[in-house]
């Protein structure tokens, strides 16, 4: 009986696997393009034989220093720039830009200007950071975290740039800190901090929140700050009370209205589908989502529905959302019963 339970769990895990690897590869296609390129753009399409160099050494030089995949096709006057990581590709961008108006492009002068703009990239991402912790008034933090606080500036998030959501959520943190009596300079610490995992300078096997732990342990932040960027996402149990303040307004910053991208065609259907799901309920007359899909607004008729249906109504459609649907935040449901008494005095 055990292994027949057994073998039964272990089939279910692998036909799970290849469920949700065969939804990835049918539905990220869109959103991986818009994350992992950058388009170079140039004058004419004449220079595009030069960036490939006799039987393509100078693509390949480029290639081998940027760790870049240069994509050079039919398209006018552009050359596409393929990688996963933001900042290998802005890298690679800057490096082109200059050897394209410096007209000077073979294998050794494309390593000179890639290590160049390396460095001054490294330099950049410093100031970034620098800047970033003196604007918010945060003191102390080590050199390195001052550099992955830089980093964020080239990551996003689903859409929204790292460094302004950690910005966002740092500030977010202090308000709520002081209006909760803590202390709002660790909070604010905490918060800007919350995302440092995922701008790793390895790859890893683990999360972004246990990784960003890890990372402010070893250069000696407050266990509280520690904690906090672990729990953000309940891999690690708080133990300290700014921690669901971190967690919350992580929350805040990536449910605000256009704060994270959405492919159009999604955002409508996720419309349409709220409003469908009001119209199924009997009595419902109309149902219009507001504010972005914030908000249902559901009409019913005054005949069917009573007051006290529509308390229910409005707990019922609630519930049914929280179950069936994905949505970011928090959707409010506002059921509205009109009586009119209309007469005409003539």
């Amino acid at each position: 009986q055990q292994e027949i339970i057994e073998d039964a769990r272990q089939k279910a895990n692998k036909e799970a696997r290849k469920i949700v690897i065969q939804t990835i590869q049918r539905t990220a296609a869109e959103q991986t393009i818009e994350n992992t390129v950058t388009v170079f753009h140039l004058e004419t399409d004449e220079i595009k034989g030069q960036i490939i160099g006799r039987e393509g050494r100078n693509i390949r030089a480029i290639e081998a220093a940027t760790g870049v995949d240069l994509i050079v096709d039919d398209t006018p006057e552009a050359i596409v720039l393929s990688s996963f990581d933001p900042l290998r590709r802005e890298i690679a961008r800057l490096s082109l830009q200059r050897l394209v108006a410096d007209g000077r492009i073979h294998p050794a002068r494309i390593e000179e200007v890639v290590e160049k703009t390396r460095k001054q990239l490294e330099e950049q991402v410093m100031e970034i950071g620098e800047r970033t912790v003196i604007e918010l008034g945060i003191h102390g933090l080590h050199k390195e975290l001052v550099r992955v606080v830089g980093k964020m500036r080239f990551r996003s998030s689903y859409g929204q740039n790292l460094l302004m959501h950690s910005r966002e959520v740092a500030n977010l943190c202090g308000i709520m800190a002081a209006e909760l009596g803590l202390n709002p300079k660790l909070a604010k610490r905490a918060g800007l901090l919350h995302d440092i995992g995922k701008v790793p300078d390895e790859e890893t096997e683990l999360s972004h929140a246990l990784l960003g732990a890890k990372l402010a342990e070893k250069y000696g932040e407050n266990p509280a700050v520690v904690n906090a960027i672990g729990a953000h996402h309940d891999e690690m149990e708080m133990q300290y009370v700014i921690s669901p303040i971190i967690q919350a307004c992580d929350a805040i910053s990536g449910a605000r209205p256009g704060a994270r991208r959405e492919i159009m065609q999604q955002y409508i259907q996720r419309i349409k589908d709220l409003e469908n799901l009001a119209l199924g309920y009997q009595g419902v007359e109309k149902a219009y989502a507001i504010q972005a899909g914030r908000e249902l607004r559901v009409i019913v008729e005054a005949e069917k529905v009573t007051d006290g249906d529509s308390d229910k109504l409005s707990f019922d459609i609630a519930q049914k959302i929280q179950t069936e649907m994905t949505y970011p935040g928090q959707i409010k449901v506002t059921v509205i019963r009109e009586k009119r008494a209309v007469n005409v005095a003539r």
